[in-house]
């Protein structure tokens, strides 16, 4: 299910993701949102609604040490924040005697990243990420269009794409930016 699609543009993160919950064979198109901001982060996530909504309402982001650079924040505090959370409200599991989370995208301070399900934090050095059943869609797409000034459309490209070649992704689409 799901597709989420990332830019980095002039100092912003904008992300973009579709509406489907899907279970099988059924789809339902979501009120809630796939794409929020959390005080100084946008997220962007896919794997489960229930890992969405903690990171949505019970997430609180740390303050940044003024001497720590953004990438050491993010990396280290941020992302144990996230971890520490998603435990405590019972999401994370182990599996085969590793901590698993779930994947989603982040902006923070201008800059995207893609977190994986181990918890991994990664930048392309395309400016652009995605994640969910639709990722190869949408990374095509936005590839084509990477010279672009204009990423609202960009993403919105990169989703219609994805929905028309992905089954697990649907509209609406929501596009937010920080």
């Amino acid at each position: 299910m799901t597709c989420i699609a990332g830019v980095e543009h002039n100092k912003k993160v904008y992300i973009g993701g579709d509406s489907a919950g899907t279970s099988e064979l059924s789809i339902t198109i979501r009120a809630d949102e796939k794409v929020f901001i959390n005080g100084p982060c946008i997220f962007g996530f896919t794997t489960s609604f229930r890992m969405g909504q903690i990171l949505r309402y019970q997430l609180h982001i740390p303050n940044k040490p003024k001497k720590m650079s953004e990438t050491v924040f993010v990396h280290t505090m941020l992302l144990e924040s996230i971890r520490k959370t998603l435990k405590d409200f019972g999401y994370a599991k182990i599996s085969e005697n590793t901590e698993v989370g779930g994947t989603f995208l982040l902006g923070y301070a201008g800059h995207l990243y893609k977190v994986g399900s181990d918890y991994q934090v990664s930048r392309s050095v395309e400016t652009f990420a995605a994640c969910g059943c639709g990722e190869p869609y949408a990374i095509a797409s936005l590839y084509t269009t990477k010279r672009s000034n204009l990423p609202t459309k960009r993403i919105q490209q990169a989703l219609k794409v994805a929905e028309h070649f992905s089954v697990g992704v649907k509209g609406p689409f929501t596009i937010l930016n920080l």
